[in-house]
């Protein structure tokens, strides 16, 4: 970093979590969410998503399969795992110590949460 260099603000490093978690969302499922928002704490990390249901998953949920919509979403969490956690990671400059992921149907709500390793 030279002298003109600044560390990035929490602002920035929040903005570049929410745009790297939708960016992997999109890529895996061919569609992101329209909204995130991500809140750094001292050794948390929290992503909140809105609208995140793909078309087909909403006509699921209409026709009575909500489980299965959240079952394969946490599929999905799981196999992106290693890259959301290198995300976090990354952006951050510390260590992801624990990641927990869930979804509600009702509202369309994801929560994406890291926890970071004590410094």
């Amino acid at each position: 970093m030279t002298s003109h260099e600044t560390s990035p603000t929490t602002g920035e490093t929040s903005q570049k979590i929410s745009q790297g978690v939708v960016r992997l969302l999109r890529d895996y499922t061919g569609r992101g969410p329209t909204h995130a928002h991500t809140t750094i704490t001292d050794g948390l990390v929290v992503v909140v998503l809105r609208d995140t249901l793909l078309k087909a998953e909403r006509s699921l949920v209409e026709d009575g399969h909500s489980d299965a919509v959240v079952t394969m979403r946490r599929r999905y969490q799981d196999t992106m795992r290693e890259e959301l956690v290198a995300l976090v990671a990354e952006q951050t400059g510390r260590r992801v110590e624990a990641f927990m992921s869930d979804n509600a149907i009702d509202p369309d709500i994801a929560v994406e949460v890291f926890v970071l390793a004590r410094q």
